[in-house]
């Protein structure tokens, strides 16, 4: 396995590069190092993947298994890294002489003493709020930390039923950017695989054609945009504009495609359209030019 060999060499040698030095760390650069390190790993399972995604059926599948184990154990020693170095900290979400250690962090963000004082003198008004305020930087921290390490074992779950629905369709899946035209990316790709070379319209040509056929059949889209956008008060003139407004966003803009787009999509084209998910409903659209093959899929 070269290629997977190639990539753990690549990534050995970033981390390596980017390893905190002996130096003691800030709380906010722990906590970047942090993210940083999530970051890489979820680059690193990408990577492997494509990686995997080469030879046989049978080379593929013992690839990915094996890429599955080691993203599973990394992130499981990430995990307990980052685990051990919040609790130093004083990140915890226990109970007893734990929570005391968080609640001294608190105070130290917040720049009251920890030390034992001799008067038992109410806090002023200001100390009050820094602590407040250090318990919610503090309490947010947390939630980064545990939204960001569920990224990667969400994403691969995700991934397996995906995965599994379209292998009996020997279909696979072709990571494309998400930059907001991942959509018409997505609608390129399929079309170049349609023609065996490039595809008659690249992504921005795609947008502008969508814009386009929107606004020569607003009547057909407009029932479905006013349900979302209407507000009371406005007046046939300000709704107009409102999809107007929308129709030059979807040309000029990065904003993301819907459905909306994707029954314009399937018109200019005159093409059927299915979009796959592994935890969703499969869309179907365009039924009227489905063929007796299954002619294009996102």
């Amino acid at each position: 396995m070269e290629d997977t060999q190639e990539i753990e060499d690549n990534s050995a040698e970033e981390i390596s590069e980017n390893a905190p030095h002996k130096k003691q760390e800030s709380r906010d650069e722990v906590l970047s190092r942090h993210r940083k390190e999530i970051s890489q790993l979820q680059n690193k399972e990408v990577a492997l993947k494509k990686a995997a995604a080469k030879g046989s059926k049978a080379e593929q599948k013992a690839k990915k298994k094996q890429v599955e184990e080691e993203i599973s154990q990394l992130s499981s020693k990430l995990k307990e890294k980052h685990a051990e170095e919040l609790a130093s900290l004083g990140y915890s979400s226990n109970n007893g002489k734990e929570k005391s250690n968080l609640d001294n962090l608190v105070k130290a963000i917040a720049g009251v003493s920890v030390t034992n004082q001799a008067d038992h003198s109410k806090p002023s008004k200001s100390v009050k709020r820094r602590e407040k305020r250090a318990q919610q930087e503090a309490a947010r921290e947390q939630r980064i930390q545990e939204e960001q390490s569920t990224i990667i074992s969400d994403r691969m779950i995700e991934n397996e039923k995906l995965e599994r629905k379209l292998e009996p369709l020997g279909l696979t899946v072709n990571e494309i950017k998400p930059d907001g035209h991942c959509l018409y990316r997505a609608v390129e790709d399929q079309l170049a695989l349609i023609s065996g070379g490039s595809s008659l319209y690249a992504y921005q040509k795609l947008r502008e054609m969508v814009a386009a056929y929107m606004r020569k059949h607003a009547s057909d889209f407009l029932p479905f945009f006013l349900s979302e956008n209407v507000v009371e008060g406005d007046s046939d003139d300000s709704l107009m504009e409102k999809f107007e407004n929308y129709c030059v966003e979807v040309e000029s803009t990065a904003a993301w495609g819907g459905q909306l787009e994707l029954g314009a999509l399937t018109h200019c084209l005159r093409k059927h359209i299915m979009i796959f998910s592994g935890s969703f409903p499969d869309v179907e659209m365009g039924k009227e030019y489905k063929s007796d093959w299954c002619d294009w899929l996102i």
